[in-house]
């Protein structure tokens, strides 16, 4: 069969990719739903769960690393086909596990091929976007959310009616068929070279690549930046509003639902509520994300996502109602939704692809910190105080965005990178989704890939970045949704 017959159509590779985000999104919700229900199987104390759930961010973080090598070398649909599978099949040992060393185990398989399946499925979406020339990451972010949403919600279900294993290989045993049947979708169009656009065959209004250097490059780049020391500073402290909120997310998903059954005594279909009613808000946040910082700018975006988010943390760890907790996990996941990729595209504004990386790298160690630091203060001081860490984080992210909205110069906001691209930024986000914040691979490009709508210009489109990265942006194969 021809090369050209096994590629897929542009509307079959998107629903795929679509797919794939959502069957991650909606594996991670089932997890998230019966914790309570695995901690139960193998006896764990509060300290011994936070223990076994450091091993989902530590495979995580290893294979996010590895990953996007594999793609390079192998092809991004490749390695989302067998990652998709993987996930999906890594989620029936936690379900048999009964005791902690297995199940520390079987959470560290879980993590790496749940961090490989995000770097790939975010690997092909932003390659879809360079070919659809129009914003999808926000889409794509906010179906792993909504997958989320879906799993959580048939997790709190099959609570009531499944154990853990039977339900574990049910979902499994789903996700692995349809991620198999995805394989041939997946194919990246990335082997049929993107045609040039010349000013003779563009229709009118189509966006063209300005030179190079157009745009406001990163602090401390020129001899008008400061040094290298002040930057290393900002970098760090945009890393640490990163991992402020990446430490929340965490701590949220993975104990979200046992405090709402041992601390409120809510049924088990409540208590997977609440993780369900945190990826609604996140979705829909992320999809109305670049809209408020285009209106309101970096600085009020990350202050009011952070306040809102101390203030949701406080109700779910401190509410007596049910669903008082309930809207809490809204709050929460509203007032994130924008915050990490905002300051890691602050980040890369900053200080380019170095500065993305340091960023990312300060931002993740949240993630590891997370589940032993809840789980110790769980047991020696109960939940609700454990889960007010998630308001004393939301209350430092808060005071850093002021600190760095300070030092930093307007022309280094991703707002002022939205401004500067208006038109094209208006026609690009006439579709119905809209884009969000996590569309970095529109709002990162200022210093090399700057876009104008003039098509009185004559130059060429650029070409398209190597598959994994985000407009020669590297670190941010590793954002997950």
């Amino acid at each position: 069969m021809p090369e050209r017959d096994r590629t897929p159509s542009p509307r079959r590779h998107y629903a795929a990719v679509a797919t794939l985000f959502a069957l991650d999104g909606a594996i991670f919700g089932t997890w998230a739903a019966r914790v309570p229900d695995v901690a139960d199987r193998v006896g764990a104390t509060h300290t011994a769960l936070g223990t076994a759930l450091f091993g989902v961010s530590l495979g995580a973080l290893v294979s996010m690393r590895l990953t996007g090598a594999w793609c390079a070398r192998f092809g991004a649909g490749r390695v989302a086909a067998v990652a998709g599978v993987l996930v999906a099949l890594a989620l029936i040992p936690p379900g048999f596990c009964t005791g902690l060393g297995a199940l520390c185990v079987a959470l560290t398989a879980f993590g790496a091929a749940t961090g490989a399946a995000n770097v790939a499925a975010n690997s092909l979406g932003v390659s879809l976007g360079q070919h659809r020339r129009r914003p999808v990451m926000s889409a794509l972010h906010a179906l792993f959310s909504f997958g989320g949403l879906a799993g959580a919600l048939l997790g709190g279900l099959a609570s009531a009616m499944l154990p853990v294993p039977v339900h574990f290989t049910a979902v499994a045993t789903v996700g692995a068929l349809l991620a198999t049947a995805l394989r041939p979708a997946l194919r990246s169009p990335d082997s049929n070279p993107t045609p040039d656009v010349t000013p003779a065959a563009a229709p009118e209004g189509t966006p063209r690549a300005a030179p190079a250097g157009t745009g406001p490059a990163p602090v401390g780049a020129g001899p008008g930046g400061s040094g290298g020391r002040g930057v290393l500073v900002l970098l760090v402290l945009l890393g640490a509003i990163a991992g402020s909120t990446a430490f929340a997310e965490g701590a949220l998903s993975d104990w979200g639902a046992l405090h709402l059954r041992e601390t409120l005594h809510a049924t088990p279909g409540v208590a997977a509520a609440g993780y369900a009613a945190f990826c609604l808000a996140m979705g829909c946040g992320r999809l109305a994300g670049a809209r408020w910082v285009i209106r309101f700018g970096d600085t009020r975006v990350l202050v009011a996502g952070a306040l809102a988010a101390a203030i949701g943390a406080t109700a779910a760890a401190y509410g007596t109602d049910q669903f008082v907790a309930l809207g809490g996990f809204v709050l929460v996941g509203l007032g994130l939704a924008n915050v990490f990729p905002l300051v890691i595209g602050r980040a890369g504004l900053v200080g380019g692809p170095r500065g993305v990386g340091l960023a990312s790298t300060v931002g993740y160690s949240g993630l590891l910190g997370g589940p032993p630091v809840v789980g110790f203060l769980a047991a020696h001081a109960g939940l609700p105080a454990a889960l007010s860490t998630i308001t004393a984080l939301a209350l430092v992210a808060a005071a850093l965005a002021v600190v760095v909205a300070v030092e930093l110069p307007d022309a280094t906001t991703v707002a002022a990178a939205l401004r500067s691209r208006a038109r094209v930024y208006a026609a690009l986000t006439a579709d119905r989704l809209g884009a969000s914040v996590g569309d970095l691979s529109l709002l990162l490009d200022a210093s090399d890939h700057a876009v104008t709508t003039d098509h009185t210009r004559s130059r060429p489109a650029t070409a398209p970045p190597p598959a994994g990265t985000i407009r020669g942006y590297p670190g941010l194969e590793f954002l997950v949704p």
